[in-house]
């Protein structure tokens, strides 16, 4: 790939009934509804129109929910079935999963001392790690992960400020000589 090319697309999965109540999901396993089933498709479709040829492999968390997710990309840009990588995991966000966000934020603000909850900067650590992993083994892949995880992943391996990461949204990550760099797709 040349300098400047994306060397990773990172997807959030797509909707389930618990984004939808604002409902804390963490590791909990909640599938996607018809809405992040069309949100999937959506994400595969720009994909493809965008940058046409450019995507070799498709990988997600070992989450069903962004499995699903992968699967529906992979299938639309005629590639193999997603290869499961450990990095790509959603924050356990302990105490805190299967509350509504409100309730979360009432208990413990900005999430960062919710009890049995993985500390959000080990969060960044691993996350960062397996999308550098992701863009030097793999060049060309698509990650479909999970909105805390990418964001604290991006923000510490590009240094930018990344805002809340919306279902089915897609995230480019270019590397140019030792720098990377981050935008959104559409």
């Amino acid at each position: 790939m040349t300098a400047g090319t994306p060397v990773l697309a990172l997807v959030r999965h797509g909707e389930t009934d618990w984004n939808r109540a604002r409902r804390i999901q963490g590791r909990t396993e909640v599938p996607l509804n018809d809405t992040g089933r069309a949100q999937a498709l959506a994400a595969a479709k720009l994909l493809r129109s965008s940058t046409p040829g450019a995507w070799t492999s498709v990988h997600a968390s070992p989450l069903g929910r962004a499995i699903e997710t992968a699967e529906i990309i992979a299938e639309q840009l005629s590639l193999t079935s997603p290869g499961i990588h450990d990095g790509l995991w959603e924050r356990n966000f302990g105490e805190a999963e299967g509350l509504l966000v409100t309730e979360s934020e009432a208990r413990w603000p900005g999430l960062r001392e919710v009890p049995a909850a993985e500390r959000i900067e080990d969060v960044a650590h691993r996350s960062a790690d397996a999308i550098r992993e992701l863009s030097q083994t793999s060049p060309g892949s698509v990650a479909v992960a999970h909105g805390a995880m990418l964001r604290a992943g991006l923000e510490r391996l590009t240094g930018a400020d990344i805002p809340r990461i919306l279902n089915g949204e897609i995230w480019l990550l270019r590397l140019d000589g030792a720098e990377y760099s981050v935008a959104k797709l559409g």
